[in-house]
């Protein structure tokens, strides 16, 4: 790489996240906490699909800079300053959120193409050399955020169903430009030996996210209880929640991540295309999961006798589902193999969201945490009785050519 800001030298495979990289982070705790509420205070399908768009903006801004770290050095004081600027532009995009589809259009649709646009910008005319392939691949980038904000800000101008209708188009430029590897008429086709994947440090990047969702939900959690009166069906509620918001930690972190991790790191000339695939297109169905089922627990706590029909009882099954489903995709990407169990666990979340009109809102936060403890439960048993056979842990196999992986 000759970028003029690129990490300093050393074990690619080890870098990892900057402190300034964490308090880049912070503005996406506020972020989300902001899908949350739009989500829980617009329960209908207008509302889902509003808060479905501004989750896939915040994701794409929080994204893309996740990968111009990866590969530029935080340490540096130009990239330091960019960072600064499009934090400030983050959180400006944040507060927006609630009124994203009202009277802070502009303001929401103005700030994100500014973050897009800006950074490539300053990485291509500043980060790169001219004649580099840096510069190169960083202006096709910035070619197509460019055509897309066409379509955002003209969306910010407009109203009702032209503005969403022109959002859609930009959302769909914008997701679909890396499938594209940002082909532009004229120039020779790019290929995913443009980008530079540093394993450890793009891993973790994507797996601090995670955290950051789980982190939005226990501060949901505490935020919602602690404004109620705590009756005996009150606290069950609030144990349930933070529970179920543990044993989705669980099933990442317990050893997803650092098999996911080790399978990017051996990919080889793959490596851009599955970090692409994994991480910056399926990751965004988990954190969507978390979010759902922090919304859930939300209206469990302050409910939780009560009998949800509807969308409230939808949201709340549907957000361990679409977790688990993320588990199945991702795993699906890495192995060619969704798995059973996880799969299992949303086809059950599902059934539980189909009978539970007859139960109360605790009864079905409880059944869904068994789902979740039942599939924690039935892989710790799978991995037992293959320890028992003498065969080797996911992670061991990856190391082992020739045994299954």
């Amino acid at each position: 790489m000759s970028s003029r800001f690129q990490r300093a030298p050393g074990d690619p495979e080890r870098q990892r996240a900057t402190s300034l990289e964490l308090f880049y982070d912070l503005v996406f705790v506020f972020a989300i906490t902001q899908v949350s509420h739009l989500l829980l205070e617009h329960l209908d399908w207008t509302g889902v699909g509003q808060s479905a768009l501004v989750l896939l903006v915040v994701w794409w801004a929080w994204n893309y800079t996740t990968w111009v770290t990866n590969e530029l050095d935080p340490e540096s004081i130009a990239v330091r300053l960019l960072l600064i600027a499009v934090m400030l532009a983050s959180l400006l995009m944040a507060v927006a959120i609630p009124h994203a589809f009202g009277d802070r259009a502009l303001l929401f649709a103005g700030s994100y193409v500014a973050i897009q646009v800006g950074r490539h910008l300053f990485l291509t005319f500043a980060a790169s050399a001219r004649g580099t392939s840096e510069r190169e691949r960083a202006g096709r980038i910035l070619a197509w955020f460019a055509f897309a904000g066409a379509f955002w800000i003209a969306g910010a101008l407009a109203e009702g169903s032209t503005r969403t209708l022109l959002w859609l188009i930009a959302l769909a430029l914008d997701y679909s430009a890396p499938l594209h590897l940002y082909w532009v008429p004229w120039l020779k086709r790019a290929t995913g030996a443009a980008w530079q994947v540093q394993t450890s440090h793009f891993a973790e990047r994507f797996q601090l996210f995670v955290i950051i969702a789980l982190g939005e939900s226990i501060v949901l959690t505490g935020a919602t209880t602690s404004d109620l009166e705590l009756t005996g069906e009150r606290v069950a509620a609030f144990a349930v929640a933070f529970l179920t918001t543990a044993a989705m930690w669980w099933l990442y972190f317990n050893y997803v991540a650092a098999i996911a991790e080790r399978r990017l790191e051996l990919a080889g000339d793959r490596r851009t295309t599955l970090a692409r695939d994994a991480y910056t297109y399926l990751h965004v169905v988990l954190i969507a999961g978390v979010i759902v089922s922090a919304v859930g627990d939300e209206l469990t706590i302050a409910h939780p006798g009560d009998h949800l029909h509807g969308w409230r009882l939808a949201i709340a099954v549907g957000g361990p589902a679409l977790y688990l489903f993320g588990h199945s995709l991702f795993r699906w990407r890495l192995t060619g193999s969704p798995g059973w169990k996880r799969p299992a666990g949303a086809l059950a979340c599902i059934v539980i969201g189909l009978l539970g009109g007859s139960l109360s809102a605790l009864a079905v936060a409880l059944l869904t945490l068994a789902v979740l403890i039942a599939v924690i439960v039935g892989e710790y048993l799978g991995g037992r009785a293959s320890a028992a056979r003498g065969e080797p842990t996911p992670l061991e196999a990856l190391d082992q050519p020739g045994l299954p992986s």
